[in-house]
């Protein structure tokens, strides 16, 4: 993402970047597994803290930042794409990293998602996936299974579930990956790769609700995984919406696409050169551009 955030910190473990703030997910909670796999990210990559920025929306997923020792923002429910957006704009600098799940992302956010990958922001979008609404107590959500019984859906849900994989590969994210919160090195190591990654990068993680989401549990998860391929081709689009579809009825997890474009800050670097360093408001040249 950003070579001056990295190796700036020796011999960091991933408790070292632990804040003060206690944890506060149930027990059982997937999203634990998760964290673990950022600190261990952050750890392996030697961050230092005040080169890192963790956004969230609002949900049991959107905590997170709370409990990283960097520079962090809660903001509003849906909101967190486009703060991450401006915030990487405006201090390249940084390593942004956004958390956020199902219902913030795809919900609220969902429209803010295609634009973040069209445009290719510099930034990582942690998706941790558990198929409800935790926060609001059980809420039928975008990626719900229709078998889902929620206090929305009491006898279950009349639509099916979005593929959010099949989502960002449309939409041209550039770095397209999936894990399961059970396998915390798994998502270690994806979550580096994300930030290392130069563009857009999108990591969906299965996260077990073991307090309102009764079907979706960690043995069904790990029924339901499957590690892609050793031979899959990461640059091929096509290879990886074919293991997007789930062949099978089994989720990919690892890295199923990976390539390079230009960025939204070096797009926007190239026009201010252009400028000569100048992008102030031109109204004369607006004036021009509108005339027939």
């Amino acid at each position: 993402m950003t070579v001056e955030a990295f190796h700036k910190m020796e011999n960091m473990k991933p408790k070292d970047y632990k804040s003060e703030v206690p944890t506060t997910w149930c027990p059982g909670c997937g999203h634990f597994g998760i964290l673990n796999g950022v600190y261990r990210a952050m750890a392996e990559l030697g961050i230092d803290s005040t080169k890192f920025a963790a956004i969230s929306g609002i949900g049991c997923s959107s905590r997170m930042p709370y409990f990283v020792d960097s520079y962090k923002m809660h903001t509003l429910h849906g909101r967190a794409g486009a703060v991450a957006t401006g915030t990487q704009v405006a201090r390249p600098d940084l390593c942004v990293v956004v958390a956020g799940g199902d219902g913030d992302g795809f919900s609220i956010g969902g429209g803010h998602m295609p634009h973040m990958a069209r445009k290719n922001v510099n930034m990582t979008y942690v998706l941790m996936d558990n198929g409800i609404y935790g926060l609001t107590k059980g809420q039928y959500s975008p990626t719900s299974r229709p078998e889902m019984t929620a206090y929305t859906t009491p006898y279950g849900g009349p639509e099916n579930p979005m593929n959010p994989l099949l989502y960002m590969l449309t939409y041209g994210a550039t770095y397209v990956a999936q894990a399961f919160a059970g396998k915390p090195k798994d998502c270690a190591e994806l979550i580096k790769g994300a930030m290392e990654h130069e563009g857009f990068a999108y990591v969906n993680i299965f996260s077990q609700c073991p307090t309102f989401n009764k079907i979706d549990t960690v043995d069904f998860y790990r029924d339901l995984v499957e590690p892609i391929p050793e031979d899959h081709d990461t640059s091929d689009l096509g290879a990886a919406m074919e293991l997007a579809r789930r062949p099978g009825g089994k989720a990919p997890t690892g890295l199923l696409y990976k390539t390079s474009a230009p960025t939204l800050d070096q797009n926007l670097a190239k026009i201010r050169e252009r400028l000569g360093g100048h992008v102030g408001y031109d109204k004369n040249k607006i004036i021009a551009l509108a005339k027939p």
